[in-house]
């Protein structure tokens, strides 16, 4: 890509991002609620490193991840970007958990007590405590992975217990809906499971909606909102 399409690529990620910033917005004032409450996650699994740094100059340090792999070298080209927070939002396989400790500011993806035993493990060896929410399978779908709502209680009792993890809150996907409207009662159901375990007191995040009904959520109590192709464009 030469220099004036590059130029031209990181505008248009930059005004993308800017758009999503302003229909956050209106969405929490629409449902009541600061705009600062809401994080934007910029999902850039697939992505190059020179988009993340047009995302990053625009402004956006919050990056989310699926793979372990692309997680860790990515992390390791863009190093030298002060205040940069990576998010690993995708399965975690237990023989990665180390990996994933050198380098996540948050793992949205618990979804078992064998992945919370070994993610603990790894964080207090290497001395810190890793903030984590339980990825729920809301819709429950074959098809996806995390945990069943009946199982939930028990996955965070055992994070609560692992020293070097904090319970931070849930994550979920729910089935894909053309009207985005149709994920309400989805969203409805992850916020009143947090209320069944202690409310935002004990568990202060909710990341759930992405690109095509983050507002949705939003409306349902959305504290993080996991967006890719309305920044980055379509693969």
């Amino acid at each position: 890509m030469d220099e004036s399409a590059a130029t031209m690529a990181a505008t248009s990620i930059a005004e993308r991002l800017g758009e999503v910033r302003e229909r956050i917005a209106q969405a929490a004032a629409g449902s009541g609620r600061d705009p600062s409450a809401v994080c934007l996650i910029a999902v850039s699994k697939t992505k190059s490193t020179e988009q993340i740094r047009a995302a990053y100059d625009a402004g956006q340090r919050d990056f989310g991840e699926n793979y372990v792999q692309e997680l860790t070298s990515k992390a390791a080209e863009l190093g030298g970007l002060p205040g940069l927070r990576w998010h690993l939002i995708g399965h975690v396989q237990t023989n990665k958990a180390r990996r994933v400790v050198e380098v996540a500011h948050m793992v949205h993806s618990v979804d078992s007590e064998r992945v919370a035993i070994e993610l603990g493990k790894r964080a207090a060896a290497a001395g810190r405590r890793l903030p984590v929410l339980i990825e729920v399978n809301i819709g429950e779908e074959g098809s996806k992975t995390g945990a069943s709502r009946v199982a939930v209680r028990d996955l965070l009792q055992v994070v609560q217990a692992q020293p070097g993890l904090e319970a931070a809150g849930l994550m979920t996907v729910p089935p894909y809906e053309l009207d985005a409207r149709q994920t309400a009662p989805y969203f409805e159901r992850l916020a009143r499971l947090r209320d069944e375990l202690g409310g935002p007191q004990q568990l202060r995040e909710l990341s759930m909606g992405m690109s095509h009904d983050f507002e949705v959520a939003i409306a349902h109590g959305a504290t993080m909102v996991r967006v890719g192709t309305a920044i980055f464009g379509s693969r």
